[in-house]
This record gives C-alpha cells, structure tokens and sequence, in this order.
C-alpha cells in the first residue's frame, strides 16, 4: 500500500540508487553487474526455453529498509539470444499459476528469469561468461514523489516507480498483490566482452538489453511464493 502524510500526500519511501561501477571485478561479489551468481543451495543457473544459458545481467542484496523484500538476493537473468518484451498471461484477474515458467506467446516459455533469494550464500564456482563483471553500489536517497506521484527515474531500489505511461499493478497466482521493488531505466545498457554473439535488437555489438530497452519495473509477490514470483514489467 502506498504511504500518505496527513495531508493525503504520497510519502517518501525507503530508497537506493543503484551505481554501476568501472573497475572490472575480479572475484565474487554479491552486488554486480554479472560477475558471480549468488544461488541459493539446488537453485540451478537458468537456462532459457531455447538450451541457452541466461546471462547474469545483475545482483544485488536488498537493503533491510526496503520493505517486504529487505534481506532478499535479487538476481536479474535474460537471454541473450531471445530479446522481447514481457506479455502477462492472466487468468480470473491474476497472473497464471508459476507465471515465470508460463508461455511467452510466441515463445513456449519466458526468456528471463528473476530471482529473489532467501539463503543465496555461496558464489557459483564460475562467473558470468558474457556480461562484463563490474561492482554495484546502493546509496540511500530520498525518493520524493512528485504532484502526481512518480518517483526518480533512475536504477534504483526502493522508492515508489517512475511510470513511463501508466500505474501497472498485477496479482500473484498466490493471491497477493504484487510490489515493486526495482526500476531499470529505458535504454540501459550492458557491456558484454568483445567477440561474444550480438543480442537481436540491441543498441550496439559490444552490449546487451533488457526487455528490448524498455523501462523495466520488477513487481515481486510479498508472501514469496517461490523465489520466482516476480513480473517484469516493460514500458517506454
């Protein structure tokens, strides 16, 4: 639920930018871009509906001040060779049961997977082979709506979305309604190790996209569900 101050005003809420580091990253870290995938113990590495392995496009721990999800290992994997938009498949005014195994019309099944891990303790043995491994840093800001309520547009965590057209708002198959958790700015971009396969649709040959570049806002189920009930949702 969204917070008001007395006067009936949206309120700030707990918020983080999310900075991209330079200096490539050497060892394991648990907030990155690529690098080390934090899993939890028997959480596989996904792979898409096409055999490939995902790339890691981002981790991070979630602050304990972000409400719901505070303590969770966010875990961001797309395919490289698969780049579309989300389309939500909903059944009597919920997303359909396991959504993120659910077909993506015209593909079988999604070609991202987001992760919101409880117990993501150790690193994988290897790193992320495609995406380039640089360091995440998360510095607390205060995400003052504005008159008509979006928030910063900007990578973040936290803080109240910054809708590019229009409020999104889904319900899990669990029954709980979905919250937001984290922003992805409209054309970010991903530097991937040269010589690698080109992404389809993607801005350059020495990048990667998610969602073809859209803005995306991740909506996760509080009760979590699985550590996959989480909707991204695309705008532009």
């Amino acid at each position: 639920m969204v917070e008001r101050d007395v006067r009936g005003v949206q309120a700030a809420l707990p918020a983080y930018a999310i900075e991209v580091g330079t200096e490539p990253l050497d060892r394991p870290m648990r907030n990155s871009v690529g690098g080390w995938a934090f899993l939890a113990d028997g959480q596989e590495w996904p792979e898409c509906f096409c055999g490939e392995r995902m790339a890691l496009f981002f981790q991070f721990d979630i602050p304990f001040q972000v409400e719901h999800f505070g303590g969770d290992h966010l875990l961001v994997f797309h395919c490289r060779a698969h780049n579309d938009a989300s389309d939500p498949q909903l059944s009597d005014g919920r997303l359909v049961p396991r959504y993120w195994d659910a077909p993506q019309p015209p593909f079988p099944r999604p070609f991202w997977r987001v992760l919101l891990q409880r117990h993501a303790v150790l690193p994988a043995a290897e790193a992320e082979p495609s995406v380039r491994a640089l360091p995440l840093m998360l510095q607390p800001f205060t995400d003052t709506p504005e008159a008509e309520g979006p928030g910063a547009g900007f990578f973040k965590v936290g803080g109240t979305p910054s809708w590019a057209q229009y409020p999104e708002y889904y319900t899990c198959a669990c029954g709980a309604d979905l919250v937001y958790v984290c922003q992805v700015p409209e054309g970010m971009e991903f530097a991937v190790h040269p010589g690698l396969p080109e992404q389809p649709y993607s801005v350059g040959a020495d990048t990667y996209n998610l969602f073809l570049a859209n803005e995306v806002y991740l909506l996760a189920c509080p009760a979590h569900c699985d550590p996959a009930a989480v909707w991204p949702v695309n705008q532009h």
